[in-house]
């Protein structure tokens, strides 16, 4: 995946405030595949430059920041300032999770942008939703209608080999769902995503994009995960 997993080694004596955090890693903007100009006129290119440049790059500021705060926290066996942070590690960490994952779900139509999906994956669509039409369907339905700020999600449930469709409010990462649920593919349907560009008309917005989804990385992700048998 195109984002870093954190890596915290801990000891855990007999309460939580005796915890303490070995070892942290840094985070740090991930670069595109393609230009900002790549994915027009779905997505402009103002629009991706401002998203990644701006929105993604103080998610992983604030993220790394917090991270900081925690280490001297857990150092300091302090309880009260671990959990004041939990909020600002969920939304900033998973604000770069869910970034990461959302460019690789992006791709130039002259880099296969909008191909269907194909192999184990385009079947397991076809299975459960019937065609991949009616899977976007309702994954428009479903961002349209989400309140607010946050993304809608073509997920794995592992446990049960199948695909779900589920919406996350604000930054939350998609496996605070549960355990068992592998993101695939994730659509911002924030504001900052669309606004400039299709102002306050958020089923346009997602209308288009799927000229642009890139169905062959998340059908990679599909069979690592669910490998054909």
């Amino acid at each position: 995946m195109a984002f870093r997993t954190l890596v915290t080694k801990k000891s855990v004596r007999s309460s939580f405030g005796q915890i303490r955090a070995l070892q942290t890693t840094a985070f740090t903007l991930p670069d595109l595949d393609y230009d900002y100009g790549a994915l027009e006129p779905a997505i402009s290119g103002e629009i991706m430059k401002l998203h990644h440049q701006k929105h993604h790059q103080t998610y992983v500021t604030n993220y790394n920041k917090a991270l900081e705060q925690l280490d001297a926290a857990v150092s300091k066996s302090d309880s009260a300032s671990i959990a004041k942070l939990h909020s600002a590690l969920i939304f900033n960490g998973g604000g770069h999770i869910n970034h990461s994952i959302f460019w690789k779900n992006l791709a130039p139509a002259t880099k296969g942008g909008g191909e269907p999906p194909k192999g184990s994956f385009g079947g397991a669509i076809d299975s459960q939703f019937g065609t991949l039409e009616a899977l976007v369907q309702k994954m428009n339905a479903e961002g349209a209608a989400l309140q607010g700020s946050g993304w809608v999600w073509l997920g794995l449930d592992k446990e049960l080999k199948r695909l779900v469709v589920e919406t996350t409010a604000n930054q939350d990462p998609l496996v605070s769902n549960g355990a068992n649920l592998v993101p695939l593919l994730g659509i911002d349907v924030w504001e900052h995503a669309y606004y400039l560009q299709y102002k306050n008309v958020r089923p346009d917005y997602l209308k288009n994009i799927w000229k642009v989804i890139n169905w062959k990385f998340a059908g990679e992700v599909y069979e690592k995960e669910c490998p054909s048998t």
